[in-house]
Parts: structure tokens; C-alpha cells; sequence
């Protein structure tokens, strides 16, 4: 046990003991054992070695919610990578592995170097701002006590936030797999998270221009999703379609290999979705997050049934990959306004999200843009509708639907525009897409020399 905590557990023991054999003692001298304790475990608790106020256990718990919400979050990347590998081709799942696999790892590294400050520098001009936070004490009680935030220390918040960075790319992953080179995958994303996102970041969350306007974005419906999914359609209108999907007798099914990984993706997600909209309270407040785990849980399931009424109509049969993108659809849609709208709102939220995602993905393919996970709509349509919904939904009257549609134009068109430039040259200088010969190949074995089920056949 360490010294810090012997005092207080020492005090506490000897306090007890009086209680306990308060038959043997006069008043007089429990009166004295109770002032002895308080005395001593006032003491402790305003020593500079033990460092903690009268709420220290609520604040360690509402730290402990956020690291807990930050893994969470980071069970969606193993979400988003199974779901990615389920709706493409077995000859490319090692390939959505390894861009995950990088995603994540670059994205928590980038965003420890500069994205972390760019994103929440405190007093800036609202636009743009730099710096990285290498070399803060541990002993730093302003970092590590509610002296810096009364939900959670300076780490805390980092690796929650820094969770979310990565996300953004992923989004894109799945819209350009099958046929984007790998390096260039590489050096695109990197340059997306490091630097694109804390920009767009700052904006509201880091008390930038769009906070000052009042646009509100609870969890990220534009800040993470929409910013996502238009970064995810400039690169596909640039990279173009995998080959032999639109032929001259019509658009022509490339399937996923495993609905199985597909389904595990999504219920992934879901849970993961629990930390990344439940963590945004910033705090174990049981109100805040209790009520966020509902409203969350509720557009998802609403946006399932309503995605597959509508694929039934329009398709003849229930589509399961439609019912999936149908969940993910309600869950970006309520993550705008999670907090801030009505148990009967989130059902509609979710309700519209869920036919918008069929009408998208649809409307999508007969106009010759590929995604082969639906990434586009799910995020970027409906991160769109979850934003305005809260200038619609919202019970908070200062929540403007004018203001709202500002700022979720502002960060799509800010990701879209960065993304057909960085992208965009990079076509022009290394070229983005694979050859035919190894895209027909699979990406497995041209990339990466090796193949997912190597010695085993799927069905």
C-alpha cells in the first residue's frame, strides 16, 4: 500500500474501533476520537502529496467513465474493420486489416503530437492553432486533479479524444477499398487525421468559430461522421469505381464475403457507440449518460426496422447489409443530439436516418459513385440529417436549424475540399489506384503477399 493512502485507511481503522467498543468509552472520550479523525483526515487530504478535495471520489469515477468510454471507442475500430472486411471481397480482407490496423496506430500518435492542442487550445483566433503537449509533469496536480476539469484528468481527456481522431479515416476506408494503392491509402489518411480533422475539430469543440455561433454537435453527427464520409466521397469520385461494377447492361452486385463479419461489425459498433455518444456527457453523471445510452439505443433500433421496410419495398426482399447500414445510419443520425432531444424525437431521428441510408446507397450506385459499405451515406447523409434534426428536434430553444445547417456545411465542404486537393494530387504524382491486373488479383496478394484464408475456401 502506498504512503499516501495509509493515513486516511489508518484513521479511518481507528475511528471504527472507537465506534465499535463505544460501550467501553464515556462520550467524552468518542467525542475526542472523532475530532482526532477528522483532524487527520483533513490533514491527509490537503497534504501536497495526497492531493484530493471532498468530491475526489466522484471525480475519480467520472475519470474512470471516460477511460472507459475511450475503450469503448476503440472496440469500434475492431468494429469498423470486420464490418469493412464482411462487405468486400475475401481477396481484400488482409488489406482492411492492415489500413485499419494503421489507422488507429497513426491517428493516436499524430494526435499525441499535434492534433491534441490544435484541436483544444484554450484562447485562439478560432481557425487554426498548433502545438503538442510532450512533457507534462505527472505531478502536475492542474493535469491530474479537478483543478484541470472536474470529469477527468489531462490524460483522461486525451485518450478518450484522441480515440475519435482515428475514425474520421476509417470512414474513408471502407468507401475506397478494392482498388486504392496502399501507400498512398497511408499517406492520405495520415494527413486527414493529423492535421484536417483537429482543424474542423477546433471549430466547435475547441471553442473555435462554429461554438461561438452556437452550432451544437453533442458526439460528433458532422464533427466526426459527416467530416468522414465527405472526405470519403471526394476520394471516390476521384478514384472511380472497381472495375466491372457498372456495365453496359446495368450496375452488376460485387457482394460481401461474410455477412457473418459484417453483423459482429455492427453490433461492435453499437456497443462501441455506448462510449463514444455516452462519453461525450464527459462525465458518470447518471442522468446525462443514462439518458444518452436510451436515445442512442432507440435510433438505432428504429433506424434497422425502417431500413428494412424500405429495402423490402424497393427491393423485393429484406437485405441484411441494408438492416446493418440501417443501425449505423440511426446511430450517426441521434449523435448530434443525443442529449438534447426527446425519447419520441430520437425514434424519428433514427426513423429518417434509416430510410435516408436505403434512398442514398441507392441513389449513389444508379449515379456511378462506388462505395462498397454504404460509408458515404451512413456518415456523410446521415451525419447531415442527425445535425439539422437537432435545430428541429432539439429541446434546448437556442438550438437553431439555420445554425445548424451552417456547420455541418461548413465541415463537409471543409473535408471535402481538402480531401479532391491532397487527394487529388496525389493521383496526379504517385498515381491512387491499383492496375487492373491487380485489383482482379485481390489486393491480398498484390499489396501484401499473403491471403486472408490462406489454405481455407469460404463459401
Amino acid at each position: 500500500m502506498s504512503k499516501l493512502m495509509r493515513a486516511p485507511l489508518l484513521t479511518g481503522l481507528f475511528f471504527a474501533g472507537a465506534l465499535c467498543l463505544g460501550a467501553a468509552f464515556t462520550p467524552e472520550v468518542l467525542a475526542q476520537a472523532e475530532e482526532v479523525a477528522a483532524e487527520a483526515a483533513e490533514s491527509a487530504y490537503s497534504s501536497e502529496e495526497y492531493v484530493a478535495s471532498d468530491g475526489y471520489a466522484v471525480f475519480a469515477v467520472n475519470n474512470l467513465w471516460i477511460c472507459i468510454s475511450a475503450a469503448l471507442v476503440f472496440i469500434m475500430h475492431l468494429g469498423f474493420t470486420t464490418l469493412e472486411a464482411g462487405l468486400t471481397q475475401k481477396k481484400n480482407a488482409v488489406n482492411i486489416i492492415f489500413k485499419n490496423v494503421w489507422i488507429v496506430c497513426t491517428g493516436i500518435l499524430l494526435y499525441a503530437a499535434w492534433g491534441f492542442n490544435a484541436m483544444y487550445p484554450g484562447d485562439f483566433n478560432g481557425y487554426f492553432a498548433m502545438g503538442s503537449w510532450f512533457g507534462q509533469s505527472l505531478n502536475d496536480v492542474s493535469m491530474t486533479t479537478a483543478d484541470y476539469n472536474a470529469g477527468y484528468t489531462w490524460w483522461g481527456d486525451f485518450i478518450f479524444q484522441a480515440m475519435f481522431a482515428a475514425t474520421a479515416a476509417t470512414i474513408v476506408s471502407g468507401a475506397v477499398a478494392e482498388r486504392v494503392k496502399l501507400p498512398v491509402f497511408m499517406l492520405f489518411s495520415t494527413l486527414l487525421v493529423g492535421f484536417a480533422y483537429p482543424i474542423i475539430g477546433s471549430w466547435k469543440w475547441g471553442g473555435g468559430w462554429l461554438d461561438q455561433m452556437g452550432f451544437y454537435d453533442f458526439a460528433g453527427s458532422s464533427i466526426v461522421h459527416a467530416f468522414g464520409g465527405f472526405a470519403a466521397l471526394a476520394c471516390v469520385l476521384i478514384l472511380g469505381p472497381r472495375s466491372g461494377k457498372y456495365t453496359e447492361s446495368g450496375i452488376k452486385p460485387i457482394v460481401g464475403h461474410s455477412m457473418p463479419l459484417a453483423v459482429i461489425g455492427v453490433f461492435l459498433l453499437w456497443l462501441g457507440w455506448f462510449g463514444f455518444n455516452g462519453g461525450s456527457a464527459l462525465s458518470a453523471d447518471p442522468k446525462a449518460v443514462s439518458y444518452v445510452f436510451v436515445t442512442t439505443s432507440l435510433a438505432a433500433a428504429t433506424g434497422a426496422i425502417t431500413s428494412i421496410v424500405a429495402s423490402y419495398v424497393l427491393l423485393k426482399k429484406p437485405d441484411v447489409s441494408m438492416a446493418l447500414n440501417g443501425i449505423l445510419a440511426g446511430l450517426v443520425g441521434i449523435t448530434a443530439g443525443a442529449d438534447t432531444v426527446g425519447e419520441g424525437s430520437a425514434i424519428v431521428i433514427g426513423a429518417i436516418a434509416g430510410l435516408l441510408v436505403v434512398v442514398a446507397i441507392l441513389g449513389f450506385d444508379k449515379i456511378k459513385i462506388d462505395d462498397p459499405v454504404g460509408a458515404i451515406s451512413v456518415h456523410g447523409v446521415c451525419g447531415i440529417w442527425g445535425t439539422v434534426a437537432v435545430g428541429i428536434f432539439s429541446l434546448d430553444s437556442s438550438h437553431s436549424f439555420v445554425t445548424q445547417l451552417i456547420g455541418t456545411l461548413a465541415i463537409g465542404g471543409f473535408a471535402f475540399a481538402f480531401s479532391a486537393v491532397v487527394f487529388g494530387l496525389l493521383k496526379v504524382t504517385l498515381g491512387v489506384r491499383v492496375s487492373l491486373e491487380e485489383e482482379t488479383l485481390g489486393l491480398d496478394i498484390s499489396e501484401h503477399g499473403m491471403a486472408a484464408y490462406n489454405g481455407f475456401e469460404t463459401a
